[in-house]
Order: structure tokens, then sequence, then C-alpha cells
């Protein structure tokens, strides 16, 4: 485990109104040092960054140590120690937390809104849901922030007793103001600071509630009077709301749930959805008129972006195929085209796999842009071997299977310098992406394995099995140009002369 270069802390909120953080927030910041300055490894770099689950527990003996340790590995390891009773761990990065906050309200992965109007109702789902998250496989922490449980000195005016006496609302509230919490009445300067200066009561008249009622507050126009303010105002100790949330124009409470990084966020939520119900019909989950759930977090943010990506993958395959229909003016080419984009995503998914990555919009980014880097692979190898098959044609040489082979051979084995100059090309530029280490690598990573892995792999099955699909397509059509009499250009669509249509 890398020693830590620092530890930062914060208790409460930030003095300033644009930090969404509330009071009950704790936050530590825990600094590593720089990966220059880590313990080396005595095992190679690519065992740690790339091999996986199976390959590691079959080389563990020949490298029986392994520094540093995972991102997820150091999290499981601070969580177990960090245990303190009354405290609940949520583990993220800083400026992610207050970018999760301020667009989801909640500074956790998963979260859980409960709306009502009544903040009793509130307080007995939330601290409910606790219970029942609590035992769902994956989860790490959950908390309930309460909406009950603070402590307010109340004090009451006593109308009738005020008007015995002449007074009125504001004499007591000056009281109140200036005695008990303080008036700021001056400015003093020293050199380049400012002081306010502020004048209340000492601390033994203030400190309880029998004090504070005996605190005099004059009576109008007689200066050398005044009452005690436990006469004219009753003075009492009420709970009541730490703060107040309000959402859709309804209270609302919030729960927050950590899952462990095992653990895909969709099938957690779907899981914890059916617990919740499940509680639900079972009559433990208390459930008021007016209250409602609504689950949120970057949970929220993945639900939109697959109802975006349900739109835009079959729109880049759309926009991909109609592109192709206009360069071959045929449905079978650009079908034939289009087979080289699952032989890609073969390769994108063992990639993915060994790298450990899950489905995210990054990794469906890359794979919208492997589409199109599959399509033009593809379109190569196409264009190669039709002129090879169109020029035989045109010269009269195309009159049996073999004479396809042939002139198939002859476009593929053209191809094949302008196809490994294409991958390599692609690779060198977005090999270096998956060493990256610094500002915004984890999404540039996981843009990056699918599109290495699909070129990897079209690079081989586009060579190999484009060519023999093209091959029985053309054999068809010679088939075809021999039992209806027609010549193979006419069947094709290939024009030999002036004269000749299409």
């Amino acid at each position: 485990m890398p020693e830590v270069a620092s530890v930062f802390g914060k208790v409460g909120r930030a003095e300033t109104p644009t930090d969404p953080a509330p009071l009950s927030m704790v936050e530590t910041i825990v600094q590593l040092k720089p990966p220059a300055e880590w313990p080396r490894s005595r095992r190679p770099r690519w065992y740690s960054a790339w091999a996986p689950g199976f390959l590691r527990a079959w080389l563990a003996p020949a490298w029986p140590e392994e520094q540093p340790e995972s991102w997820d590995d150091l999290i499981a390891r601070m969580n177990a120690r960090l245990q303190q009773p009354g405290w609940t761990n949520a583990f993220t990065m800083p400026i992610r937390t207050r970018i999760d906050m301020l667009s989801t309200g909640v500074r956790t992965p998963i979260g859980v809104k409960i709306f009502g109007s009544d903040l009793a109702a509130i307080e007995a789902v939330g601290s409910k849901l606790e219970s029942i998250l609590r035992g769902v496989p994956g989860t790490r922490s959950v908390l309930y922030e309460r909406s009950l449980g603070g402590t307010y000195l109340d004090v009451i005016p006593d109308r009738d007793a005020m008007a015995r006496y002449g007074l009125q609302v504001e004499d007591i509230g000056a009281v109140v103001e200036g005695a008990i919490g303080g008036e700021p009445v001056t400015v003093t300067v020293d050199g380049r600071r400012r002081f306010t200066v502020n004048v209340r009561y000492k601390t033994d008249f203030r400190s309880s509630p029998e004090k504070l009622r005996d605190v005099r507050v004059p009576l109008r126009g007689e200066s050398a009077n005044a009452v005690p303010l436990g006469e004219v105002a009753e003075v009492r100790v009420a709970p009541g709301p730490p703060m107040l949330r309000d959402e859709a124009g309804m209270l609302v409470g919030y729960v927050y749930i950590d899952t462990d990084p095992a653990r895909d966020l969709g099938g957690y939520v779907d899981e914890a959805r059916a617990a919740v119900e499940s509680a639900r019909r079972r009559g433990d989950l208390p459930a008021a008129a007016g209250t409602y759930l609504k689950w949120t977090g970057q949970y929220e943010l993945l639900e939109e972006t697959r109802a975006r990506m349900h739109l835009l993958v079959p729109l880049a395959l759309v926009v991909v195929a109609l592109l192709l229909y206009a360069q071959f003016k045929n449905v079978v080419e650009v079908a034939i085209v289009l087979l080289s984009i699952p032989f890609a995503l073969v390769g994108s998914v063992w990639l993915l796999y060994a790298l450990d990555y899950r489905m995210s919009t990054a990794v469906w980014v890359g794979i919208i842009a492997l589409v199109g880097l599959a399509a033009q692979t593809g379109v190569v190898m196409i264009v190669y071997i039709d002129n090879a098959f169109t020029r035989r044609v045109r010269e009269g040489r195309m009159n049996s299977l073999e004479d396809i082979i042939e002139a198939h051979t002859e476009g593929t084995v053209r191809r094949v310098r302008p196809k490994v100059m294409t991958v390599a090309t692609m690779l060198i530029g977005l090999l270096p992406l998956l060493w990256s280490t610094g500002s915004g690598a984890d999404v540039m990573k996981r843009i990056a394995a699918p599109m290495v892995g699909g070129l990897v792999s079209s690079a081989f099955l586009t060579l190999e099995l484009i060519p023999v699909v093209y091959t029985y397509w053309r054999y068809a059509q010679l088939r075809r140009a021999h039992r209806t009499g027609r010549s193979l250009a006419h069947v094709c669509g290939i024009a030999v002369g002036p004269d000749d249509e299409k």
C-alpha cells in the first residue's frame, strides 16, 4: 500500500452559499504519493495492469507480492480499517462528489430520494430503508440523513401578557437578538485586519432556558423598569429538523448508498428495488399517503445515458448503412461490409474482459466510433476485390468459381498492405491512451479499449471472412447468369462498353 503524502479534513459546511455539503458531512481527502515514489514491484507491469483474473492466479507463485495495490483494493482496506461507531464511509473523488451533489443532489453513486409532505413519515421510511438496503449484496455502506433530531430554543411571545406591559413583539425580538444572540455594534481596525465587535450577555446569563427566562425586557417609556422574559414569553426547548430539503414542491429526505466496485450500478439497483418492493408487500416498509421513492445518483445519469444510447447506436448504424449504400448502390455489398462490425466487436469484448472494464458511457462512445472504423476497413477491402473482379469481367475471364476465387485472391492480397497500414496507424494513435495516467485517463482508456480490441480482431477476420462471403455472392451471380443466359456483366450491373446498361 503506498504511503500517503498528506491528509486534509473538513467538518461541517463552508461559509460559501455555493457549497452544497450539509452540516453533517465530514470530508477527509487523502492524497497519495506520486507513482514515481511507489515501491517497485517484482511483478512485470503487464501483469498488474493487463493480466485477467485466471492468468493472475496461474502466475501467482512466480510473483507472490504485488505493488502497488489497485484502486479497489486500496479502498477495501481503508473501508475495513476506518469503521467508526456512528459514522458511514463513502469513498469517491473530491471533484466528482461536488459534481454529483450539484447534478443529482446525492454524493454517492446511488441514492434514494423520499418525497412526502410530512417529515415524520419521511423519517420512518428512510430509517426502514437503511435496514433493507444494508442486506442487498454489494452494499458497502448506506445512510439515511435524518430529517429530525435537531434541538431548537423557541421563544414564543405571550400577547396577553405583553399587552399588560405595553410591549410589542419587536421589543422581545430586540432583546433576543441583541442580548442573547449578539449584535454587531462597531468594527475595530488592526493594521489591515478588521474585526466586528459583538455585544451580548455573558454565558452565565444565557446558558440554560431557566436563565433565559430571567433576561430583562425593558418597558417602553420607563427606562428604569424591566420585566423578566419569562413573564411575557414562553421559553422552551423543542425538537425540529436539522436541515430542511425540498424538491419538486415537496419535502424530501436522502438515503446515500455506497456500493462495492465489483457490482454494476444497474444490476445493484434492480436487486435493491426488488428488495424494497418485497418489503413493501410484506408490510415492513411504511407507506404514508403522498410518499414515494425516486432512485437517483449516478444511476440516474446511467438511465439517461441508456435511453440516449437506444437512439444513438441504431442511428449510427443507419447513417453508416446510408453512406455505404451511396458508395456501392447495392444492398448486398452494404450488408457484407457491415459484417465487419460484429467481427470487430469480438475483439472489443475480449479486451474489455481482459482489462476488467464494465459497460459505461465511455465504452459505448468507443463502440460507436468502432462502428465507423470497422466499416472503413471493410469498404477498402470490398473496393480492392471489386476492382479485380470488374477488370476480369470486362476482359471476359470470369467463367467459373476458380476464376472468381483467383480474382478475389488478387484483390485480397493487394489489400493486405493498406489494411495493415490503416490498422497500424490507428493503433499507434490509440495505444498510448491505454497507458495514460493523467486527468481524464479513466475515461479515455474506456473509449480507446473497444477501438483497439476491435481493430485487432477486424484486421484478421475481415481479411479471412469477407473475401469468402463475397466469393459466394459473386458465384451465385455467375450461376444466375448461366441459368438465365444473360451475361455476367449484366447480372452484376457492370458496364463493359459505352452502350451497355447496368
